[in-house]
């Protein structure tokens, strides 16, 4: 339904749809982002923020990358849960200045001000929680509303951490509650699309077993990981903590093992999903590891964010991307280049806590394979989510269509 009202679109196709600008700009900004931060993890860059280093670069990746895929994604999905007209053209591009207006004031916030880059900054998450409350309800599609509280929650972590970093001297709780609220996001949806998907290929392409649809079971599950995640947020390291992070993680893989992602290592677009979401459980089970002292609480963080985060909005953005473009549901090797690098990246990442005496060699190499998945889904998909189809095709090594 949004697809083909948005045919109808007479401007710049990067502003026709959503994900367009905000999928092209959050890669952009994430590899950009880690590009710039190795050199200022050893001291050898700064940037004129009133963050410290660690926090610049949590903030950038918590509230500055995954807020522009989830906006994306979200404008994108709308349309077809409510039957409503998409956010385009100057609507959406006044939305997407404010977004970048929030990363050169909060990468400013030096020279600017702490309370203006707050506000800018905020503003953005405000405007998408507004906007998507009042298509929500105007379609009356009350059943979606929890993404929208939850991205509600996304911004009062975003105001927090602005003033934890002010008046704290660097944010710690709020980093928590942003974490906690993605993983609820990638626990909801991905629950959703990844089933799904899955079961609308092995329909057609390998019958046979199909996946669990979304139940009484998953909402459980979920309301078991909020649980977990509220008693994570308030204290990390209580015991208790981490015996409901060691029991969620479990149920996450039973979850996961619903969802007969062994029967789709045909089409890499469908695997990827899966394997981003290994990282899911992945983290829980490292954060139960952590309580008990046998490994650092960032390995957990890392499974999480470069793993679960890094796969699965790299995962939902290529195949978006070709889907609502009307482009064939499959990987070009360019894709699963992408999907390789990344997969690369958070496995090196989480080795990099696991193993502090190889963490140099490590931290470069998941530097590198963020910069190749993130930087490349921008060259691979630029010229496609910016309307030129041809040069996209030929991008991605996928031969264009006779005339």
């Amino acid at each position: 339904m949004a697809g083909a009202r948005s045919r109808n679109f007479e401007g710049w196709p990067l502003f026709a749809n959503s994900f367009r600008p905000f999928f092209l700009l959050a890669a952009i900004q994430a590899g950009l982002s880690i590009l710039a931060w190795l050199p200022m993890f050893y001291g050898e860059l700064s940037v004129s923020s009133a963050f410290a280093p660690r926090d610049w670069h949590v903030h950038e990746m918590l509230y500055g990358f995954l807020p522009a895929v989830i906006t994306g994604f979200l404008f994108t999905a709308i349309p077809n849960w409510t039957g409503r007209l998409p956010i385009q053209g100057t609507s959406l591009g006044a939305l997407v200045m404010v977004w970048l207006a929030g990363r050169v004031a909060v990468t400013l916030s030096a020279d600017t001000g702490w309370a203006f880059a707050l506000l800018v900054d905020a503003a953005f998450l405000a405007l998408v929680v507004a906007a998507a409350a009042r298509e929500i309800i105007a379609g009356g599609n009350w059943r979606n509303l929890p993404v929208v509280a939850l991205v509600s929650v996304l911004l009062a972590g975003n105001v927090a951490f602005h003033l934890e970093a002010h008046y704290q001297g660097a944010a710690d709780f709020s980093i928590r509650v942003g974490i906690g609220v993605v993983m609820l996001l990638i626990s909801l949806i991905g629950g959703r699309i990844i089933p799904s998907f899955t079961r609308n290929w092995l329909v057609k392409f390998n019958p046979g077993r199909l996946p669990v649809p979304f139940g009484r079971f998953d909402g459980a599950v979920i309301g078991c990981s909020a649980l977990a995640l509220i008693f994570w947020i308030v204290a990390p390291l209580n015991a208790v903590t981490g015996v409901l992070m060691a029991l969620v993680g479990g149920l996450h893989l039973v979850r996961l093992a619903r969802w007969a992602g062994d029967r789709t290592f045909r089409e890499r677009l469908l695997v990827i999903l899966h394997i981003g979401y290994v990282f899911v459980p992945l983290g829980f089970i490292l954060h139960a590891v952590a309580v008990f002292g046998a490994l650092p609480p960032s390995a957990g963080i890392h499974a999480w964010m470069t793993g679960a985060a890094g796969t699965m909005t790299l995962a939902v953005m290529t195949r978006a991307s070709l889907g609502h473009t009307g482009q064939a549901l499959t990987a070009s090797p360019a894709t699963q280049g992408i999907y390789a690098a990344i997969i690369i990246a958070a496995l090196a990442r989480v080795a990099a806590v696991v193993l502090p005496a190889h963490s140099d060699l490590l931290l470069h190499i998941a530097a590198c394979g963020w910069l190749v998945a993130f930087l490349g889904f921008a060259v691979a998909f630029g010229p496609l989510l910016a309307g030129s189809r041809r040069r996209a095709l030929a991008t991605m090594g996928v031969p264009a269509p006779a005339r």
